[in-house]
């Protein structure tokens, strides 16, 4: 893999001007620590925002801030206050923000702010587009930049793109009631390769591209027009011997090294041995579920009045966001919930609650976390939440109990911690209680479970999987294109067209000469096809056969006038030009009674499903159904069907969103060798979209010209994108 580039909305370094001396301090977050390594080690750059609105300094300390930047592989994307203001505190964090985390009253629908999103977005993705080298990869994260995977692979379709996304994803049910949802996702869509924290936040993404875009999804596999998208969960981990490491030297270090901070912990459990500290470290985010977390924390205090004077809660908030209304009103009420406890529990000797809030240094975070006998870990949503993670390799005895909301990502990977429903305040205050009395034994039986899953899983295992990923899907892409008509195999297939005598073309007809219809009797060929074909039919070295699943009687009147053959109804019937209809093989229709009943309580039970009755075939579209719904549904009828047509001479065919019973022995492919038995054709070529169009390749001589339309897997030789690739390659033909 060739280089690999990094894009954020922030870079990985705050800068600190102090008399035009400019320092780049490094960040020490997750995202920072496992993407500095993937970015270095991949010769790439990594691109955001300074973090400085560009307004707020002048033009020469903007160019001193890039060529410190660029010592350091970063290339930024400079941001006006106006612009941080609309794009990031406005749209990113009042409108999908909390539209993400279920909090949908505090949504903010100001098409201004999603303007300045768009126009932020495209900054970042244009930054990146200079960047860019043939071959490049490149790996954009997080909310912020949803629009920027679409706007890079519009322009440089070429480049492999992923997406990673650090929040959770919403169901549908609340995704759809933003405005601008589609383009969201059409955006997510440039990528190759996107990536979520859990399996649940990757359902609900595709539930929305089903229902908003109608894409074919196969397993973790979203099909568009010219590409193939892999979706996938990769869980985040954090870099484990850092944090480990870093309890291990305050453990050793002697006391007149040690933090103020430490010191105070220390004097606290000298004062009082059998002492308890629970621990809470968050910012303060409505998301967190930081007053529930209060009110539990009283409610255990006021059913175990014995844990009163022994049990001390440190929380830790971390200021965030406070200028936005709903984050001034989280301050307020969580000062006086901490007021309240105080004031209800403690005394001149206990304080129930130590109330800190501002930032920490990593070192005073690892001495919480060596320190507290229990952490709190109980957001009411969290894409991932490491808090938990960083604990747990701080333990050093090995011993300890996680509180966990099982609204939390990361408790899918910790299923030993003490897992609670973040809104039941009083299941919060049993697990205190649980967590206080829990032997030594059990905790660390615990414990050394979790330590080893999060030290296998680390940050660094998290960046190399996604980049493994992206190589994988590389490959699949290559494989798709190795298949596709390039000009090479134009130039090959137009060679033999024009050297051959005799030449049958078969052309399905619905997703392969014309879109497909919701409506079954709404699709008329357009000017184009007819004039397409009319080129065709005036060379008379060619047989076209238009070789479909529809009735006779609709083909027929659609193109009346062409020189053309049919071959209707999956190969019941056929019609050569000029001559009547002909059976082709001994088709019979006493079989419906029993069968339409059984499709009619489907349609009855599936809203949006309706009936197609062909001559000698019953077909139940569920195209416009609720897709998991549907999918649901179509997998009863297959099985009740299979019992149905057992002592009948009937099949089952699934098409594009279709299941159509028919009568049996017959298919496209029989029914083309039968078309061209006995001829000495010298050029053989067929195009399809769907399954039925698979027995046709597969019979069809080896060599001829077989060619699928779309990228799904095939036995033919070749393929193109769209019905309009099809038109094209047609055209081309008579060239």
């Amino acid at each position: 893999m060739n280089r690999i580039h990094i894009v954020s909305n922030r870079l990985p370094f705050s800068i600190n001007v102090d008399n035009e001396k400019i320092d780049l301090i490094p960040s020490v977050g997750g995202l920072a620590t496992g993407m500095r390594s993937v970015y270095k080690e991949y010769n790439g750059k990594w691109i955001g925002w300074p973090g400085l609105p560009s307004d707020d300094i002048d033009e020469n300390l903007s160019n001193k801030i890039d060529t410190e930047l660029e010592k350091e592989d970063c290339v930024p994307v400079h941001l006006t206050k106006e612009e941080v203001d609309l794009y990031y505190d406005g749209f990113s964090n009042r409108t999908i923000w909390p539209l993400f985390h279920y909090f949908a009253q505090y949504i903010d629908y100001d098409p201004k702010l999603w303007e300045s999103f768009v126009s932020v977005n495209q900054k970042f993705a244009d930054k990146a587009i200079e960047t860019l080298e043939e071959g490049d990869t490149i790996w954009i994260h997080d909310y912020q930049l949803l629009l920027v995977p679409e706007m890079i692979k519009s322009k440089r379709p070429g480049v492999t793109v992923g997406f990673f996304l650090h929040i959770p994803f919403p169901s549908f049910e609340v995704f759809r009631i933003l405005p601008w949802r589609k383009e969201l996702i059409q955006g997510m869509l440039g990528a190759d390769l996107i990536g979520f924290h859990t399996y649940d936040y990757q359902r609900h993404f595709f539930s929305s591209v089903r229902r908003l875009m109608g894409y074919e999804i196969s397993f973790n596999q979203i099909q568009i027009e010219d590409r193939i998208i892999i979706v996938d969960a990769f869980p985040m981990g954090i870099d484990y011997d850092k944090f480990k490491n870093a309890a291990i030297d305050i453990v050793q270090k002697p006391l007149q090294e040690k933090s103020e901070l430490h010191r105070e912990l220390e004097k606290y459990f000298l004062l009082s041995p059998d002492r308890k500290l629970v621990l809470s470290i968050d910012r303060l985010d409505y998301s967190k579920g930081i007053p529930n977390r209060l009110k539990a924390f009283a409610e255990f205090l006021e059913k175990y009045p014995e844990f009163v004077g022994k049990v001390t809660l440190i929380m830790l908030a971390v200021p965030s966001r406070g200028t936005v209304e709903h984050y001034i009103n989280l301050k307020s009420e969580v000062d006086e919930l901490v007021g309240k406890v105080n004031g209800q529990f403690g005394n001149i000797n206990y304080t129930p609650v130590w109330y800190f809030y501002r930032s920490m240094p990593f070192e005073s975070l690892i001495e919480l976390y060596s320190s507290c006998d229990v952490c709190l870990v109980t957001p009411v949503r969290d894409g991932m939440n490491l808090v938990a993670k960083e604990y747990v390799a701080s333990r050093t005895n090995h011993t300890g109990v996680i509180i966990l909301s099982e609204m939390a990502g990361v408790v899918k990977e910790m299923g030993e911690a003490l897992i609670i429903n973040p809104n039941n305040t009083n299941e919060i205050a049993d697990s205190i209680q649980q967590a206080l009395t829990m032997s030594l034994e059990e905790q660390r039986e615990r414990m050394v479970f979790l330590q080893d899953r999060i030290k296998r899983y680390d940050v660094f295992k998290w960046a190399s999987e996604f980049v493994d990923s992206l190589g994988k899907v590389q490959k699949i892409q290559h494989s798709l294109h190795a298949k596709r008509v390039n000009t090479h195999i134009m130039e090959k297939i137009q060679s033999s067209y024009k050297n051959s005598k005799m030449r049958a073309i078969f052309l399905d007809y619905d997703g392969t000469l014309t879109g497909f219809k919701k409506k079954p009797n709404d699709a008329c060929p357009d000017k184009e096809l007819h004039e397409l074909l009319y080129k065709l039919e005036a060379d008379p070295k060619n047989i076209i056969t238009i070789i479909s699943g529809r009735d006779r009687e609709s083909l027929e009147n659609w193109f009346e006038g062409h020189k053309i053959n049919f071959i209707v109804e999956h190969g019941v019937w056929s019609k050569k030009f000029g001559k009547e209809w002909k059976m082709l093989t001994n088709a019979t229709d006493t079989w419906k009674s029993s069968i339409q009943p059984i499709l009619e309580s489907f349609v009855d039970r599936t809203p949006g499903t309706f009936i197609e009755e062909k001559n000698y075939s019953l077909v139940w579209h569920f195209r416009k159904a609720e897709p998991e719904q549907a999918e649901l549904r179509a997998n009863e009828l297959k099985d009740e069907l299979r019992t149905m047509i057992a002592n009948h001479n009937l099949e089952i065919l699934e098409g594009n969103k279709v299941i159509e019973v028919k009568t049996g022995g017959i298919n496209k492919g029989i029914a083309a060798l039968q078309f061209i038995k006995n001829k000495s054709f010298d050029f053989i070529l067929a195009m399809g979209d769907d399954w039925t169009d698979e027995y046709m390749f597969r019979e069809l001589p080896e060599t001829a010209y077989t060619i699928k339309v779309g990228l799904t897997h095939t036995a033919a030789n070749y393929k193109v994108e769209s019905v309009s690739g099809v038109r094209t390659f047609l055209a081309k033909l008579e060239e």
